[in-house]
């Protein structure tokens, strides 16, 4: 495994006003038209143009990896107009091919990008496709993450992996599969504390920017942040999953409302033997309870029945 090591690189304003001077000496010799000092000016010429293949700039939060005849010398992070050795490559030779990504699958082996020396280290978001796959429980459902990332390693971003960018895309792609596959998409019944990817999208948020960071660490990739930017379930099953839903919720709701309404009965049966309203034996108790609960958990407004004679007649 590449390891990132520092280098430094000479500022560029000297060197190039030694450039233009070796350029003027040459230029000056070679006019002079003797032999020593057309050799002369040739060389200066020669040294001339060999510095002029040295400098290079990088921007605020870029880096420049260093390599000498195959070998890497080092990292350089320094700001602005800087100088190295013209024969350091800088991987702009060469055919660029066509970029590995998912989307072509069919050119996977033959598009291969040469290494490109100057890295970014800025922040850079990768906003995922929305994927198909199945949860935990087996239903189908469609998922989709946003990820931030940066280059934390520049050796082991360019020499551990073909093509760091590629890499990132696809990785994320197969943690958020593995990560849905982990995962329910929603409660079952007699499951409430399960972690689910609808109840705990902060947990499920966490889990994926973890198994991100150990997936990409080999290739120098740090992850800031991945969240979860689209869950649904898939549209074969998205109206039985509604329905399923709504009765949950119907059933919720009814259980609430029967709580609430033994809650008021016993209520109103301790106010009545407490204050002495009346005196009830057990069967005008249950008589009571039954048109009480009528009342209280009934959906449409209940109409009361007047009784004017007794239970016993």
């Amino acid at each position: 495994m590449s390891k990132e090591r520092q280098a430094t690189a000479w500022p560029g304003w000297p060197v190039l006003a030694l450039t233009i001077a070796l350029y003027a000496f040459g230029s000056t010799m070679l006019a002079l038209g003797a032999t020593w000092e057309t050799w002369t000016g040739l060389a200066a010429l020669a040294l001339a143009v060999l510095s002029s293949l040295g400098f290079f700039t990088l921007q605020p939060n870029e880096a420049r990896v260093l390599i000498l005849f195959g070998r890497y010398k080092g990292t350089t992070r320094q700001v602005g107009f800087l100088w190295g050795n013209p024969f350091f490559s800088n991987g702009s030779t060469g055919r660029r091919s066509r970029p590995l990504g998912r989307r072509d699958p069919g050119v996977a082996q033959a598009a291969r990008r040469l290494p490109r020396y100057k890295v970014s280290l800025r922040a850079r978001t990768l906003l995922g496709d929305r994927l198909k796959v199945n949860d935990r429980a087996g239903n189908p459902v469609e998922i989709a993450a946003v990820v931030v990332w940066h280059v934390e390693d520049t050796a082991q971003a360019i020499f551990d992996v073909d093509d760091f960018e590629a890499y990132v895309e696809m990785q994320s792609e197969t943690a958020l599969r593995h990560l849905a596959t982990s995962y329910a998409y929603d409660h079952g019944e007699g499951e409430e504390t399960m972690v689910t990817l609808r109840g705990n999208v902060d947990q499920v948020s966490a889990a994926l920017k973890d198994e991100l960071g150990h997936r990409l660490e080999k290739a120098g990739i740090a992850v800031d942040e991945a969240r979860l930017t689209h869950l649904a379930y898939a549209p074969e099953i998205a109206q039985a999953m509604l329905r399923r839903q709504q009765a949950e919720a119907v059933i919720a709701a009814r259980r609430k409302i029967v709580q609430g309404a033994v809650g008021m009965v016993d209520q109103a049966l301790q106010l009545l033997s407490e204050r002495q309203v009346v005196e009830l034996d057990e069967e005008r108790k249950a008589a009571m309870v039954s048109n009480l609960m009528v009342v209280l958990c009934g959906e449409s407004q209940v109409s009361p029945v007047v009784n004017t004679g007794t239970l016993y007649q």
